[in-house]
């Protein structure tokens, strides 16, 4: 997979998330409208795409919390292309990425409805967290956080 760094608002990575979003909805129904708001995020340049054979097959981004910390968003490989290490390899590149600026703390949230995510995230480092922002006291969250280490 060769992964490109990108905005948000390239046309690949808004199709792969019209694809996530619509398996939100598959997954949690009508509870998901709850969350989809939070899943519209500015446009931003901290995006990546992951292609497989000039195909785009998996996206994720990440937009800055503070000084120190970024909020991994968008996280989707496409069904054809999953458990081939695209998820690892987005996220991966994610966490350079953000170090590589400085930062030196990621979070995510994810849904339990989603255990083969929480699995991969667990697999990477990210340790589950107290609840944050919009998703504190959400029965269905589950945040979690990592240290990045700082690229020098």
């Amino acid at each position: 997979m060769v992964i490109v760094r990108t905005g948000n608002t390239h046309e690949d990575f808004r199709r792969l998330t019209a694809a996530l979003d619509a398996e939100l909805r598959m997954r949690y129904g009508a509870a998901q409208a709850e969350y989809d708001k939070h899943n519209r995020i500015a446009p931003i340049d901290t995006a990546v795409i992951g292609y497989v054979d000039g195909e785009p097959a998996a996206c994720g981004c990440f937009k800055v919390v503070n000084e120190e910390t970024v909020e991994m968003k968008r996280m989707f490989v496409a069904e054809g292309q999953r458990r081939r290490g695209h998820g690892r390899a987005v996220v991966r590149a994610l966490e350079e990425w953000a170090a590589e600026l400085g930062f030196v703390r990621a979070v995510l949230e994810t849904g339990k409805g989603q255990p083969e995510a929480i699995g991969l995230y667990r697999d990477m480092g990210y340790e589950v967290m107290e609840n944050y922002g919009p998703y504190a006291g959400r029965e269905n969250s589950v945040c979690m956080q990592k240290s990045l280490s700082p690229k020098v």
